[in-house]
């Protein structure tokens, strides 16, 4: 299985006309207020990603989980390896996921603890416990990384990646890659390149950045490793002499727009609401009216 109806919306069209069609929501289980009042302007159907952060409880993130079911869009809820204990808890979240908010995807990441909680230190322990298939699971997302990561190389990279394909392949699910966000569209468009050479097919989610405050940008940039140098920025449209105020990827996402072309396979955009998913909300809905117009 590569591309499905598991992964919505159309992505048998590799470029959408307006780039923001299709795009995806990342929020937390502390976001569900907000998802709430945005609710009305969010398409219907649209995948929204719950965070697996250390101070959420499982009970919040599957309430979190049922709650974007229950307004119309499609749960992906994360999965860190490192932070789940045992295999009882792996199976009552994906078992609870699945049957009180009708998951079909769900999103797997290693995590950050550089000693594991329980029997999974990474991606593919979770996928070869096989729990995913038994419940009904459709689709896995995992991760891309075109900055690259600091604990591994770039051919390690490529390495599992293949792997996890092969791996989610072989179990009869489709796999999705969602990467970092990043300030820069020239890595993530070489980087699709070279996925598609060595062969990895499978439809990408590249991560953006919504319109926040430039110190917030710049401490989740220093958070997740993300190049955030003062070329970079000012690319994205940020002088770092000047801290103060707002930024939106306007010119990133243009940037996308203009750079990407069918040979760089299915490709749609995943907001990190990172100024607020209400406020990342409302500046998609503008983008998309003004490039449609």
């Amino acid at each position: 299985m590569h591309i499905s109806n598991a992964l919505h919306p159309a992505w048998e069209q590799p470029v959408p006309g307006v780039l923001t069609d299709g795009y995806s929501l990342e929020m937390t289980a502390k976001d569900v207020d907000a998802l709430r009042a945005a609710a009305p302007r969010i398409a219907p159907d649209t995948p929204v990603a719950i965070t697996f952060l250390p101070g959420e409880t499982m009970a919040a993130r599957i309430d979190a989980a049922v709650l974007v079911r229950s307004l119309g869009f499609e749960p992906m809820p994360h999965l860190s390896a490192r932070r789940i204990a045992s295999h009882e808890e792996l199976e009552t979240i994906v078992a609870r996921t699945t049957a009180e908010a009708g998951a079909t995807r769900m999103f797997l990441v290693a995590g950050d603890p550089p000693v594991p909680a329980g029997p999974f230190s990474d991606t593919l322990s979770l996928l070869r416990t096989g729990l995913f298939e038994r419940h009904g699971i459709k689709a896995i997302g995992i991760a891309g990384h075109p900055d690259g990561h600091p604990a591994m190389t770039g051919e390690e990279l490529w390495r599992t990646l293949v792997e996890k394909q092969a791996e989610i392949h072989s179990r009869d699910m489709a796999m999705l890659i969602v990467t970092q966000f990043g300030f820069d569209a020239d890595p993530f468009l070489a980087w699709l390149g070279e996925l598609r050479r060595r062969g990895i097919d499978v439809p990408v989610r590249i991560g953006v950045p919504g319109p926040a405050g430039i110190k917030t940008l710049l401490r989740f940039a220093a958070h997740c490793g993300v190049g955030a140098s003062a070329s970079v920025m000012a690319k994205y449209g940020v002088s770092l002499s000047r801290l103060l105020g707002a930024a939106g990827p306007d010119k990133l996402v243009a940037a996308f727009a203009a750079g990407l072309t069918p040979a760089h396979g299915p490709v749609r955009l995943h907001f990190y609401p990172f100024g607020g998913l209400e406020r990342t909300v409302d500046w998609i809905g503008e983008y998309g009216m003004r490039r449609a117009r």
